[in-house]
């Protein structure tokens, strides 16, 4: 038997890989010689570092960059082994990397993003996979463009302050301070997100509330991400706060595809297409997938359904396993998973359940039970 294991992290708990592991450990108890393929997967989300860095054999680095309030930390990123960095935004200018009182759009920045892809293009890296999803930020982006050396300055030619607040005294744009490499440099960007910048469907209404933005505050944003959305045409011609995917990450994604010239793609994918998961599924007998918890969202084109909908191409039985299942979760079943099943053992607190011990073990006992039925049908 060759099972094709491609397992979306269950987060705060066990990642792809060692989901992956822990499912293969239930096969084996069961088929001992099967062949079993792990294939880290996600979104582009939390986990797309380790993922492709697990899944392609690279190499994790550490870089000092600042956090969504300015302060160091040490944060990481992979490169590969093709020499492509690959980045989480969320690593420097993320929302779990404040608590709750801290959250604040109007004075949290994207610096740190822009110091991760300085650090890489310093380690030789040209070609990148940016991951922007958990942002702490409604910037539009400019904290990562001043850190690669754009001026995004005031009247008086001073760089603007952090934050959505400094985008307030943003008068004018250039680029003669910007590394010279980086024009050398392409990027591919992992993110579902299609919002447009500004409006009732841009970052600062959608997004910024459960970033610690005021209500009061959102209009003036969305004010400023207009003003500098018109600044963007003096540089770039072409810009538009309409475009799909420039709010996400409170406006990176505006920021990365004006000034960047980086292509937006599917999440799963992009990781899917760079872990080569469709050559491994081919001549599969079987794909298991999964994620921490299953329910009516994982229909709507998250890794499970998109691993699914490979598999069906082929015609390959699919199986999946998460932590839990909520309402909904059925609609999973016309769009490839073919059956699905919770690891849950027993009752238990939320913490209990989430210890990654624990996980590891339910999720291999749950698998290995799952494919004594599939032996039983097989002889």
């Amino acid at each position: 038997m060759k099972a094709v294991i491609a397992m979306d992290s269950f987060k705060g708990s066990v990642s792809s890989l060692e989901a992956g592991k822990a499912v293969a450990e239930g096969i084996r108890r069961v088929f001992p010689d099967a062949d079993t393929i792990i294939k880290p997967v996600a979104d582009g989300g939390e986990g797309t570092v380790e993922a492709l860095v697990s899944g392609l054999n690279g190499r994790l680095c550490e870089a000092k960059v600042s956090d969504p309030l300015g302060r160091k930390i040490a944060a990481k990123y992979g490169i590969l082994p093709n020499n492509t960095a690959v980045i989480e935004m969320a690593a420097a200018s993320g929302l779990t990397l404040l608590s709750e009182n801290e959250r604040d759009p109007m004075l949290t920045t994207t610096y740190g993003t822009g110091e991760l892809i300085l650090s890489a293009i310093l380690n030789g890296c040209r070609d990148f996979i940016i991951g922007i999803g958990g942002s702490a930020t409604n910037d539009g982006g400019i904290g990562c463009l001043q850190a690669l050396g754009f001026g995004m300055l005031d009247a008086k030619g001073r760089q603007i302050e952090s934050g959505a607040k400094g985008l307030s005294h943003l008068a004018e744009i250039t680029d003669t301070n910007v590394i010279p490499e980086l024009k050398e440099c392409s990027f591919k960007v992992a993110c579902d997100v299609t919002n447009p910048l500004c409006g009732e469907n841009g970052c600062s209404t959608v997004f910024a509330p459960q970033k610690g933005a005021k209500a009061k505050l959102i209009p003036v944003m969305d004010g400023y991400l207009r003003n500098f959305a018109e600044l963007t045409k003096t540089y770039n011609a072409a810009a538009s706060p309409d475009t799909p995917g420039a709010g996400a990450a409170g406006g990176l994604g505006f920021a990365l595809i004006y000034y960047l010239n980086a292509e937006f793609e599917s999440g799963i994918e992009l990781i899917m297409r760079e872990t080569q998961l469709e050559s491994a599924i081919i001549d599969a007998d079987i794909v298991i997938t999964g994620e921490g918890c299953l329910d009516s969202q994982t229909a709507m084109g998250k890794a499970p359904v998109g691993i699914a909908k490979i598999a069906k191409k082929y015609g390959k039985p699919v199986i999946a396993f998460s932590g839990a299942v909520k309402s909904g979760a059925e609609s999973c079943n016309p769009n490839g998973i073919d059956a699905y099943f919770p690891i849950l053992r027993q009752v238990s607190t939320l913490e209990e359940a989430m210890d990654k011990t624990t996980a590891y073990r339910n999720l291999a006992d749950t698998t290995e039970q799952v494919f004594r039925t599939v032996k039983l049908f097989s002889k």
